[in-house]
């Protein structure tokens, strides 16, 4: 089985549904209309010459350039019998960041889920226990969302003189100095 087959297989049957597609590294990757995350998703699993029945993982990621779509879930399956891999990637507006759960599909999706609703607050839809599995139920904000700066720039402990990288450097024999 190779990637044209897969992408020809989707397009046949969700055709204005996927918006697009690419390979890299020998991955096919797939854009897809995310109402149909799900069906796209059980038509993998079902499918006997498709066959990928299982998720290897599940992420997000924030793009805050992209109006509209900032939010992308990506799922990875696999198909163990010919040893293929598919990505599948769905946007999101990040006022509405929801998607409907593959957990009755994939038991793996429980934990990826609540990792990506911990993380980047993705609302999976029909989830039996959406909850943050790493950061404080306290905690009102997602933190790998890129709406925050990485470092408070005003923190006099986090300056490159505190930690030897400023000014002169001196490796052994080598005194270096900086412009």
């Amino acid at each position: 089985m190779d990637n044209s087959f897969i992408k020809d297989r989707l397009v046949q049957k969700f055709q204005e549904n996927i918006f697009g597609y690419e390979e890299s590294f020998g991955v096919l990757s797939i854009y897809a209309n995310k109402d149909f995350n799900l069906k796209i998703l059980q038509y993998l699993y079902d499918d006997e010459q498709l066959s990928f029945k299982f998720m290897k993982d599940l992420t997000a990621v924030h793009y805050p350039d992209r109006v509209g779509e900032e939010m992308v879930v990506t799922y990875l399956v696999y198909n163990m019998y010919t040893n293929v891999e598919l990505r599948l990637n769905f946007s999101l507006p990040i006022d509405n960041p929801s998607i409907f759960t593959a957990t009755k599909l994939f038991e793996t999706a429980n934990w990826l889920e609540r990792e990506a609703y911990d993380f980047f607050g993705v609302n999976f839809i029909g989830h039996p226990n959406l909850i943050r599995v790493m950061n404080v139920p306290e905690m009102d904000y997602h933190p790998l969302r890129k709406e925050f700066p990485l470092e408070d720039q005003t923190r006099k402990d986090k300056d490159d003189e505190m930690f030897g990288r400023g000014g002169n450097f001196n490796f052994g024999n080598l005194n270096i100095k900086e412009n």
